[in-house]
């Protein structure tokens, strides 16, 4: 029995953490810091797009590849002049669109709801947003309003904890197998996930 309690710690602690339904929540979490910001790369998603990182993830996935944005103190306040450049950077006639990575963007809705709601106000939807998110699809329709609001500004998806285990260095845009591509429009009017439609592995 000893050994049996032993090896479910040993994978347990090899396994990102799992919340409940509504557990995290950005208003008690969030301390609104900014990791980084790139402009116009080519590896954040389709096309030339500006990527956000935000400061503060709870999902802790073992081999995760930014561990020190997982702290939601970590780098820069969020400011009005950092989110001025970011529109004057989208402005741009060869970007395709805005990028939201971390940390987890679901858990600092107060930074990406703010940042996506100017986007659609300024570019409607001539750019594009993705996101990458450890909660998968089902997990995040039992979440916070806060969370399904964002959930409804973004185009493209990526869901799903970094699992070490099924990682992958050949899959597009993603890291483990068990991370989906998914195009959130379609998805919310069909009412179930629909795969981004360019999906090569």
């Amino acid at each position: 029995m000893g050994r049996d309690i032993m090896a479910d710690r040993i994978r347990k602690a090899r396994r990102p953490k799992d919340p409940k339904p509504k557990e995290w929540l950005a208003g008690d979490l969030s301390q609104e810091f900014i990791a980084d910001y790139k402009a116009f790369n080519f590896v954040d998603g389709e096309g030339v797009r500006c990527s956000i990182y935000v400061s503060g993830c709870k999902f802790a996935c073992p081999g995760c590849y930014n561990k020190v944005a997982q702290n939601f103190h970590y780098g820069t306040r969020y400011t009005q002049e950092l989110e001025d450049l970011i529109m004057d950077d989208i402005g741009a006639e060869y970007c395709q669109g805005l990028t939201l990575l971390g940390g987890e963007p679901f858990l600092n809705t107060q930074v990406c709801l703010k940042l996506v709601k100017r986007l659609r106000k300024e570019y409607g939807n001539t750019k594009d947003v993705w996101s990458w998110t450890g909660y998968t699809w089902d997990e995040l329709m039992k979440e916070s309003e806060d969370k399904l609001e964002l959930l409804s500004l973004i185009d493209i998806l990526v869901d799903g904890r970094f699992e070490l285990a099924k990682k992958d260095l050949t899959l597009q845009f993603r890291g483990s197998s068990n991370q989906r591509i998914i195009d959130v429009q379609k998805s919310l009017k069909s009412d179930k996930v629909v795969l981004w439609d360019k999906l090569l592995r």
